[in-house]
């Protein structure tokens, strides 16, 4: 059984789902793309996972904003507005009948090319958009189990080759890491920056709490997580101290607690980190405390969006 916090109920619906592709709809099936897609040729795209609650989409307005940024970043010109984006989404749901509880894949690609080569100039199409919505749930028992980690030696990179706020297809480095976390028997992978400080996890951001302060990365070498980024604000709105800063592992392994943060899984506890325990075993109160006001946060989304 796969473990991690993207461990998701099984939903025998999701056999039958309609996928998006450029307009059209597929049966999951029959959903496929070229071969020469830059995407698949040389990860050569960017990618949104938002999730449906109750009926609303909640923080798209955040998730547009940061898809928009890293296609301009990457010199992908988007043939659509915000709203368009918005209307082909719920052309996915309301074909798939979804309501609640559900996540949905954004990805645009540059385009297919007319041969197999990084250069975009062999790009003979506009760019592609594909709308994978699944029923996905979050495993409650992953949520109060807690995951483990292990410390990968692979490093998230500098900004002037690929920037690790940027949130891409190119996702190999990452992979190399969590399978590195398999083998040694953890969860998912930490990752530390090219300082040698504590920068994120493979798929999701990295939290800890020691006495009465929860530190996070300085958010130059983690991925852009909209989570995160609530998950401080909600601090911010409760008196809750965060800093973002430099650390090392000496505070980690003395944290009184670790979680990490993500779309899919909102808050989960952190039990142990390269095999040693964090903090008190099955014992994560301020996590606990701030995974209920992100749920509240959640839930003020949902009211202002009906």
């Amino acid at each position: 059984m796969v473990e991690g916090t993207h461990n998701s109920i099984e939903d025998p619906r999701n056999k039958n789902v309609q996928i998006f592709i450029n307009d059209e709809l597929f049966a999951r099936n029959e959903a496929k793309i070229s071969v020469f897609d830059s995407g698949y040729l040389v990860g050569d795209g960017v990618w949104e996972g938002i999730r449906l609650h109750e009926g609303v989409l909640v923080f798209l307005d955040q998730h547009f904003d940061r898809l928009w940024e890293a296609a301009a970043v990457v010199g992908i010109k988007l043939p659509f507005s915000k709203k368009e984006l918005e209307s082909k989404i719920w052309k996915t749901l309301s074909a798939n009948n979804m309501h609640d509880h559900v996540h949905a894949r954004v990805m645009v690609t540059r385009g297919v090319k007319k041969t197999p080569s990084q250069d975009p100039r062999f790009t003979i199409s506009g760019p592609n958009l594909v709308i994978i919505a699944e029923h996905k749930k979050a495993s409650v028992e992953t949520k109060n189990k807690g995951i483990s980690l292990f410390t990968s030696t692979f490093r998230r990179g500098h900004p002037d080759y690929l920037d690790p706020r940027l949130n891409c297809h190119s996702k190999l480095h990452e992979v190399q890491a969590l399978m590195q976390a398999i083998e040694a028997g953890a969860d998912e992978a930490l990752m530390l920056d090219i300082h040698g400080f504590v920068s994120t996890c493979n798929a999701t951001n990295f939290f800890i709490v020691r006495g009465k302060e929860i530190w996070t990365s300085t958010g130059q070498y983690c991925m852009n997580g909209i989570t995160r980024g609530n998950v401080i604000r909600v601090c911010e709105e409760n008196n809750m101290v965060v800093h973002q800063k430099n650390f090392s592992m000496y505070d980690v392994y003395g944290a009184n607690e670790a979680f990490v943060t993500g779309t899919f899984g909102g808050l989960t506890p952190v039990n142990t980190i390269d095999g040693k325990t964090i903090g008190s075993l099955g014992s994560h109160p301020v996590t606990e405390k701030l995974s209920e006001l992100y749920e509240q946060l959640i839930h003020s989304e949902i009211q202002n969006g009906k």
